[in-house]
């Protein structure tokens, strides 16, 4: 959906609504500072929105060209390429925002066939994208319910994994009911930090009842509160605080969900009490352990392998605590792996972990990984191929598996396979930056240059946010710099790339990320050779074998320094050409 964020003066609250409105019915996600939450400051909560924004709709008057929000906003969207200008007095908007087109809405009546109201809608449409209104959900059942994140209460945003993983436990044991029809968790989260009226959520969502809490981690203790509440009315359908040690934390998971099934006066089958209670794990440290790791693997910095060493650490002290809990052997599985085949450390590929995992748990999707990685890097392509089709066939909504399956149809040149499942895994983590950017490469060998525009803006905003998390996150300051240079702002692009580089200049993948945008971006051939010298030199077999191929690097491929690059890299992991070896569509990203 399109995110759409209108600036207005406060004068001008009729008409920003009325517009606002008109939006809305057309189908766009529309924000105004009516929405404030009272838990955030001021400054803080539109500067969010309006970096997450698709295009921002400023409202001129003479008022509004007196305010400094005003101008600070429109400032802010015209250096993103967000901004659309309308004059609703037939002020003049100050500079330098003169010079750019305004729709003119003196005088209007609110009527949709208006020069001005057609002139607004077709720049919001290039921007934000064609959205149908939305059409009614088609469900089967009575009754639907949406799990919202749960509240971090414990103080420290550290903890924020913690409840982030109770309110994505909860959606799974629910969506195992067949009477119910749960939200899937990616919708559910788009709400997070949000404050919302839960009448709206269930409207916006069409559910009947929502389920909102929160959770307190302190040392052994947890308090978890929980409450359904009627989507309709507003009403509390039930409601409950748990004070309990750690070790309770699946007794009280079980406790809310039989409570809502008992809420909603539902029958609960043998088989889906057998599944409720079935968990990966009863050890709650080994639990704690496990969704930290699984948080690091998500949001970590791609491209540092001491990502991958964080995770194996953890995760073998989860399995060191309880040797059957299969999804903290697959995650180790991933990050050995990993490490193996992107970073060529000395280290298990995986195998053994992953085997320990499909023992335990044969369905577990993310622990045929390892097993195709290491098929793929033996050019065992057939077998390769058979172990990603049973990984998406039990994992299809697993962000891991299909961030996998986007590189692996990506190295076949199916770029709408690829496209496919990069699109899944960014709906089902939308905050993972580097998706995004593997999205605007293929957009870009389909051609859809819209989308590849959206998708750019999504680099940035995404990325912005991950570096204000952590400043020296290495890849997510090369995603900004790639997104930059994607929207043509070329002064931004080389100041994040000297910024990463001074931050975090042993990060390979986001060097040869930079080389991609040197070489294509911004057509220096020498800076892109430059940068790639001191990649390659130290690159792991997989991304030695993406350079091979990459279009990104057709500018130079023909300089004789290249294709000595290349050599020395190839002869150095002993890598021989394969004629049916991996093919990267154009402006693949390394990892």
């Amino acid at each position: 959906m399109g995110h759409v964020f209108i600036s207005y003066a406060r004068s001008d609250e009729d008409l920003a609504r009325e517009i606002g409105d008109l939006l809305k019915e057309g189908g766009y996600e529309v924000w105004r500072d009516d929405e404030l939450p009272a838990h955030k400051p001021y400054a803080e909560v539109i500067e969010e929105r309006l970096k997450g924004a698709s295009a921002v709709v400023v409202l001129w008057s003479t008022e509004a060209a007196k305010s400094q929000w005003v101008r600070a906003e429109a400032d802010t969207a015209r250096a993103a390429h967000t901004l659309i200008q309308v004059t609703l007095d037939g002020t003049i908007p100050p500079m330098p925002f003169n010079q750019i087109q305004c729709a003119d809405f003196k005088g209007w009546d609110g009527q949709r066939i208006s020069a001005g109201w057609r002139k607004l809608l077709a720049s919001v449409t290039e921007l934000a994208g064609s959205v149908a209104p939305k059409a009614a959900r088609a469900s089967s059942r009575d009754l639907s319910i949406c799990v919202l994140p749960f509240q971090n209460m414990s103080g420290d945003s550290e903890q924020e994994y913690f409840s982030d993983g109770i309110s994505e436990d909860i959606t799974t044991d629910l969506s195992k009911i067949s009477a119910l029809e749960v939200i899937a968790r990616n919708t559910a989260f788009t709400f997070k930090g949000q404050s919302v009226d839960v009448c709206d959520v269930a409207r916006k969502l069409e559910v009947s009842h929502v389920l909102e809490g929160s959770v307190r981690k302190a040392g052994d203790r947890v308090r978890i509160t929980a409450q359904l509440i009627d989507g309709h009315t507003g009403g509390h359908v039930w409601a409950e605080r748990f004070d309990r040690d750690l070790t309770d934390i699946f007794t009280i998971q079980d406790e809310i969900s039989k409570a809502i099934v008992n809420a909603l006066k539902l029958k609960l089958l043998p088989e889906e009490k057998k599944a409720i209670e079935k968990r990966g794990t009863q050890n709650a440290e080994a639990y704690n352990f496990y969704l930290l790791a699984r948080d690091y693997w998500i949001t970590g910095n791609h491209g540092d392998p001491r990502r991958e060493e964080r995770v194996m650490r953890i995760c073998s002290r989860a399995v060191e605590i309880d040797p059957y809990y299969s999804h903290a052997w697959a995650l180790l599985a991933l990050a050995q792996s990993s490490l193996r085949y992107t970073y060529g450390q000395d280290v298990d590929d995986g195998f053994a972990a992953a085997n320990a995992a499909l023992a335990i748990d044969p369905t577990i999707a993310e622990a045929h990984l390892p097993m195709f990685k290491r098929l793929q890097e033996r050019r065992e392509h057939d077998a390769a191929a058979a172990k990603m089709e049973i990984a998406i066939g039990l994992g299809a909504d697993s962000w891991s598996v299909n961030k996998e399956a986007g590189r692996f149809f990506l190295s076949r040149r199916d770029v709408p396979a690829a496209t496919r499942h990069y699109e899944k895994a960014a709906e089902l983590v939308e905050t993972d930056f580097h998706g995004w950017a593997m999205l605007a490469s293929c957009y870009l060998a389909l051609g859809e240059q819209a989308k590849v525009r959206e998708a750019a803006k999504k680099m940035v905003s995404e990325a912005q946010k991950a570096v204000q998390q952590d400043p020296s996150n290495g890849a997510a300051l090369g995603i900004l710099a790639g997104g930059y240079a994607i929207l043509g702002e070329v002064e931004k692009t080389r100041e994040w790339i000297d910024r990463a580089l001074l931050i975090d200049p042993d990060n390979l993948t986001m060097r040869y990320n930079f080389a991609c945008i040197l070489a294509a971006n911004l057509q220096d051939k020498e800076a892109a050779l430059k940068m790639l010298a001191t990649t390659l030199s130290r690159s792991g077999t997989f991304q030695v074998m993406v350079a091979d191929t990459d279009t990104d690097f057709d500018s130079i491929r023909d300089d004789p320094r290249f294709q000595k690059m290349i050599a020395d890299a190839k002869k150095r992991h002993g890598i021989k050409d394969d004629p049916v070896a991996a093919t990267p569509a154009p402006n693949a990203a390394a990892n």
